[in-house]
């Protein structure tokens, strides 16, 4: 939303990303700890366009798009459905070892 909207009245992005990355697995670990410890927690917010730095990097999924719109953040249950098909979405990803830089945690 480039011009705001009545409940945001600036330039803004609705942004998901990974609130907890997902812990380190190994080979010897057993198939059940692995699948705990690749869980996702994410989070959708909406942001100014003023705080967002750009990057080179950007993660496209088509799925998200549809997800997250403008009225996602009126009720807190459709925020909840978001947040699962997010989860859902990433999780995926991250096991197939698509984009692992995407899983890591920001080092400053």
């Amino acid at each position: 939303m480039d011009d705001g909207s009545k409940s945001h009245p600036f330039g803004h992005a609705l942004v998901a990303g990974i609130e907890r990355y997902p812990s380190k697995v190994t080979r010897s670990m057993s198939k059940k700890k692995a699948a705990v410890r690749s869980k996702v927690k994410p989070f959708i917010k909406v942001i100014n366009y003023n705080h967002l730095m750009p990057t080179r990097y950007t993660l496209e999924l088509e799925t998200l798009k549809g997800v997250i719109a403008q009225d996602t953040f009126k009720e807190p249950s459709q925020r909840e459905e978001a947040k699962k098909t997010i989860k859902k979405a990433f999780e995926e990803r991250y096991q197939t070892g698509k984009n692992k830089w995407f899983f890591t945690p920001l080092r400053f």
